[in-house]
Formats: structure tokens, C-alpha cells, sequence
């Protein structure tokens, strides 16, 4: 019936050419005013409806629950397309225009194929795969547009041609790497070659080759070479188109570098590697201030390329963790370097860090130790991280508050005095603290004090009751209606959706001893143990990572000093199905608040 109907939505993309032809073909259009009840509970289920204009209320039979709110692109009944009838009442709440697809053609299709039929899947994670399937991209250009400069190639071994193998073996050796360039002069002009340690390998054991064999004898010539300044992409189709696994890099004739193949291959991916290399060659404040600000380019990046949110956060985690740790070593003199641990908390110390939010860190000092300065290098650290995008924690959870600096015993006291108290502002600030991880200085000094936190609060219910009150005091934003709550300003996901998670798994893991700081493996621990059913494990985590994912989309458009800081959702850049995935998610939040309300005797 009508050809303007849209095949790209998600389930349609998933039918073949032929199926969506048949689709279009079968699609009648059917107009509803306000108030009209299109679907009465109890009806034999003819059609599936998909709303082009309008919008309807799902509810009971008698009007006195409220189900769910469809609006544009929604589609329902799709239980009574598999039951054969449908359980509630469906009436228009305006004047509403629907595709009506025939359920006889609806069943065929599901049965037929199995991707379709997928996304009527109840498991919220094979929704969210197809999800992340449809959205997808590859976007290369920036690895295309990429050029050859000094801090993406790394330094070769270049010897002289009269080089005995011994010698060229041991200073191979010496210098940690697999193979080594060799300036030749032909007549005319200067070439090179290049010895790997397969090459002398074989030369000796299965060429017989004496070790006082210049090295001139086995190179391998001539070397595939790139300019420096010259794209990468130009470098892997090198390697790609010759064979080979690395190429010389030169300039003005000379020799400027190497690159090897892992080596574009990590660039290709995630451009990681120039940033954790100037993390690492940094040796001042201002070389790592130039290495931290291309951080948020590389969370553009590894977004773009569709990489998965989980793998964005480990690798992020790691690249703070290296900031982090070489600006306490910049500062911390290191003579205390040994004597005390830096901590980081919160959505650090979990790895679920992205972009850059406040500062949420703590000291662990040896017991016994006197330190005149700590007070003014910990100020300096702080500033440090100020300089390098951190902005300072409004709760004041930093080392330059003498309230996070305490030693092994120190830290061991607040957790008994906080258990002593009892009250939320305690729980709070062992929840903070549960969290922690260390990523500096002695990190053993982290295990007593975590020790003392989990014998402390494992199995005491009345304490564990209060820690876990605060994931049920946030509403998950869904109307009466069960639809997505909209505002002005859209739905904050951090209170609404992230935090009730992150807070109840924090909480069951403390309770069952659960050592491991992240949510997610959190989670599979709780799963493993029997605390949570396989099904609900999964759908927490499916509906973290889709939280954290649609609110990174929305952050990297905000300027990069405040992106981290953002939480809240516009709903008018969705897609009917990020909608759809999203609305599910937060029932999954809903119904796990109830679960703890029950686990916990709590209350709201």
C-alpha cells in the first residue's frame, strides 16, 4: 500500500530485499481519532500497528494501569502477534495515523528470519546488538588523513655495514629490538638494508655462517622505505603490498625511524599508541599536559570506529591511570614515592571513566612514617591534575584534603568509626572507598585497608541496609504511562538509570565479599555466586552500557571542559529504536530497584 514507508528502521534493515518488498506491498494505512480505542484486551490479534503519526496509551482492560506510551515509528501489539490475542487495551490519546502490517505476513517473516525475529527477543542485549549493528561505522578518515610525524614512528638500530654478526647479535640485544638497519653505499647513491634476528638466526645454525661474518653478507635488500610526513595509510599499503612487516622511515635521505606493522595496526585502530608513548617519554608537567589533551581525540576516535563502550572504557581507564601515575611521579619526590599509594575512586578507581569528570582521589601513607611536606606536594598534585583536564571534586575528595590522607592504620580507624556512625553520610563515604584502586607509589598498601572495609561490612544487614538506601532514592524517569519522562532539559541518566546500578551491585558485592572494583565484572562475580539470575546480570549490564554509550554520544558534542560533567539525554536526537532499547533499559533499572527494596527491607 505505500512506498514511503521507511525499511531502514531497525527491525525492517534486518529483512532481505525480497522481504521488504513483500512488507511494503502488504502495509494498509488506518487513521484513528482521540479517544478511539484501537485494540481491546482480549482481541484475536490481526495486525501489527506502526505509528506514523500521533500517539496511544497502552493500560488494563479497565483503565486503572498504565502500561506503556507509544508515539511516532513505535510499533505495537507485538505480544499478540506470537500469543494470538492481545492482554490489554490500546487507544489513541490524539489523532493518530498507523501502517497496519497484516499478522499472518508479520508471523512469516519472524519465522523466516532469525535477525528479525531477534529483536522481539525479550534479552535486552541481543536488542542492544542489533542496535550497535545498525549503528556502526567505520569511519576511516582519520587514520587516512593520519601523517608520519616523530611521535608516532619509534627509534631503529642503524649499524655499519663492516658490523660482525656477534656484534650486531649483542647490540641487538642490548637495545631490546628484532631488527637493525644497515647504511649501504652503492656507486651512486646511499641505499639500505635490514637484519632481523630471524635472519642471523638462520645464518648461523643453517648457513654455517662464521659470527665474525660481516653483517653486509645477510641484509636484505633494498628496504621498502616511507617519508616522513607521508600518511600512514601509505605505510600498510607498503607493507601490505610487499610483504613485509616493517618499513624504514627517512628524511632528507636519512634515517628518521621505523614503523612495523603491530604497530600501524594499533594506530589504525585506536591511535593509542602515539598517547601512551608521549605518557611515557614525558619527563615535565607540560609534556604531559600536550599528551592528556589528545585524550578526548581519542575517545572520538575509538567512538566513530563503533568500538565497544566497555573496551573504550578499559583502554581509557588504562590511558588515566598512566596520566595519573606519571604526574605523581613528576611531583611526589621520590624518596616518598615508597612510602605512601595514590588512590583514584569513583568511576576511576571503577574503570568506567570516559571523559574526564572530577577529581576523586586519596593517599594511603605507610604507618610510622613522618613526612613535614605532604600537605604542600599533595596541593601541588591536586594543581597538577587541574592543569592536565581533572577539575577540582565539589565534595572536596582530593589529597589536598587531609580527610583522604591517612595512614594504613589511619584509614583502618575512619572505616570503624564510619561503621560505628552508621548514618548515610558514613555509608557514603565507604561506598567512595569501596571503590578505590590503587595506580601509584606502594599499591600493597591498598590491601589492608580494603581488608579491614570488607570484614567490616560483609553479612551486617542493618549496615549493608543503609549503605544500599541511596540506589532507590533516585526515580528511574518513567512516566505513569511507562514511557521515557520528557523535560525541557531531558532526563538525567546518571541518577535516573546509572547510579541505582552502579550503588546496588557496589552494595551486593561488598555484601558477598566481591573484591573487584568494576560494575560489569561485578556483575558476572554476583551471576557466578547465584545472587543474580544469568537473565538479569545481563540486562544491567546491556542497560549500563547502553546509558554510558548514549550519553558519550551527546558529551563529545559539549566543549571538552564541561562534556564530562553532563548527564542529561535529548531525547530528540534518538532514533524510534534507541528509544525503544532505552525505555526498555530503564524498566530493567525500575524493576531492579524493587528487587533491592526487597533484598534490603528498604523503603522509599
Amino acid at each position: 500500500m505505500s512506498e514511503t514507508f521507511n525499511t531502514s528502521l531497525i527491525p525492517f534493515d534486518r529483512l532481505d530485499a525480497q522481504q521488504q518488498s513483500r512488507l511494503v506491498k502488504a502495509l494498509d494505512v488506518a487513521y484513528f481519532r482521540a479517544g478511539d480505542v484501537i485494540i481491546r484486551a482480549g482481541d484475536l490479534c490481526q495486525s501489527l500497528h506502526i505509528i506514523m503519526k500521533g500517539s496511544v496509551e497502552e493500560t488494563s482492560a479497565d483503565r486503572q494501569e498504565h502500561f506503556a506510551h507509544y508515539t511516532t515509528d513505535d510499533l505495537f501489539d507485538v505480544r499478540a502477534q506470537l500469543s494470538g490475542h492481545s492482554r490489554h487495551q490500546y487507544r489513541a490519546i490524539e489523532d493518530t495515523l498507523c501502517y497496519l502490517l497484516p499478522q499472518s505476513l508479520f508471523s512469516e517473516l519472524y519465522h523466516q528470519n532469525p535477525e528479525f525475529a531477534a529483536y522481539f527477543d525479550s534479552n535486552l542485549a541481543i536488542r542492544q546488538q542489533l542496535l550497535d549493528q545498525a549503528q556502526r561505522q567505520q569511519n576511516l578518515a582519520e587514520f587516512i588523513l593520519t601523517r608520519i610525524r616523530t611521535d608516532n614512528i619509534q627509534p631503529c638500530l642503524v649499524l655499519e655495514p663492516e658490523t660482525d654478526l656477534h656484534t650486531a647479535t649483542t647490540q641487538m640485544r642490548l637495545e631490546s629490538c628484532d631488527a637493525a638497519f644497515i647504511q649501504m653505499q652503492d656507486a651512486n647513491k646511499t641505499s639500505f638494508g635490514i637484519v632481523t634476528r630471524t635472519d642471523l638466526l638462520h645464518a648461523v645454525m643453517l648457513a654455517g655462517k662464521a659470527t665474525s661474518t660481516p653483517i653486509s653478507q645477510i641484509a636484505t635488500t633494498p628496504v621498502i622505505s616511507i617519508a616522513l610526513d607521508d600518511y600512514l595509510f601509505n605505510a600498510m599499503i607498503a607493507m601490505t603490498r610487499h610483504r613485509v612487516k616493517r618499513v624504514l622511515i627517512t628524511h632528507q635521505g636519512n634515517i628518521a625511524g621505523m614503523l612495523d606493522m603491530t604497530q600501524v595496526l594499533s594506530l589504525f585502530s585506536t591511535h593509542s599508541h602515539v598517547l601512551t608513548l608521549r605518557i611515557a617519554r614525558a619527563t615535565r608537567i607540560e609534556e604531559l599536559a600536550v599528551a592528556a589533551e589528545s585524550q578526548s581525540s581519542l575517545v572520538q576516535t575509538l567512538f566513530n570506529n563503533g568500538i565497544h563502550t566497555r573496551f573504550v572504557m578499559e583502554l581509557i581507564a588504562s590511558v588515566n591511570e598512566q596520566i595519573i601515575e606519571k604526574a605523581f611521579q613528576l611531583i611526589v619526590p621520590e624518596i616518598w614515592q615508597d612510602q605512601c599509594c595514590l588512590l583514584v575512586l569513583g568511576s576511576e578507581g571503577r574503570g568506567e571513566q570516559i571523559l574526564k569528570t572530577d577529581q576523586d582521589n586519596a593517599l594511603i601513607l605507610a604507618d610510622g612514617i613522618e613526612w613535614p611536606e605532604q600537605l604542600e606536594v599533595m596541593e601541588q598534585l591536586s594543581h597538577t591534575l587541574c592543569q592536565l583536564g581533572y577539575p577540582p571534586c565539589p565534595g572536596k575528595v582530593m589529597v589536598n584534603n587531609p580527610d583522604w590522607v591517612h595512614s594504613v592504620s589511619g584509614w583502618q580507624k575512619r572505616i570503624r568509626t564510619c561503621c560505628e556512625q552508621g548514618d548515610e553520610q558514613a555509608m557514603m563515604t565507604l561506598a567512595i572507598l569501596s571503590d578505590a584502586q590503587a595506580v601509584a607509589g606502594q599499591t600493597h598498601l591498598l590491601r589492608p585497608v580494603r581488608d579491614t572495609l570488607q570484614q567490616h561490612l560483609a553479612g551486617q544487614e542493618l549496615l549493608l541496609a543503609t549503605f544500599a538506601r541511596p540506589a532507590i532514592q533516585f526515580s528511574v524517569p518513567l512516566t505513569l504511562f511507562g514511557n521515557i519522562k520528557r523535560s525541557k532539559q531531558g532526563p538525567d541518566i546518571k541518577r535516573g538509570g546509572i547510579f541505582p546500578i552502579v550503588h546496588g551491585v557496589r552494595t551486593l558485592a561488598l555484601e558477598y565479599g566481591i573484591e573487584d572494583t568494576n560494575t560489569f565484572r561485578r556483575l558476572t562475580a554476583l551471576e557466578q555466586r547465584n545472587v543474580l539470575e544469568p537473565a538479569t546480570a545481563s540486562n544491567l549490564s546491556e542497560a549500563l552500557k547502553l546509558f554510558i554509550r548514549l550519553r558519550l554520544r551527546q558529551q563529545l558534542g559539549q566543549p571538552e571542559a564541561v562534556a564530562g560533567l553532563q548527564h542529561l539525554l535529548d531525547l530528540s536526537v534518538l532514533s524510534r529504536a534507541e528509544r525503544d532499547v532505552l525505555r526498555h533499559s530503564l524498566h530493567v533499572v525500575k524493576k531492579f530497584k524493587e528487587w533491592l527494596s526487597y533484598h534490603y527491607q528498604l523503603r522509599d
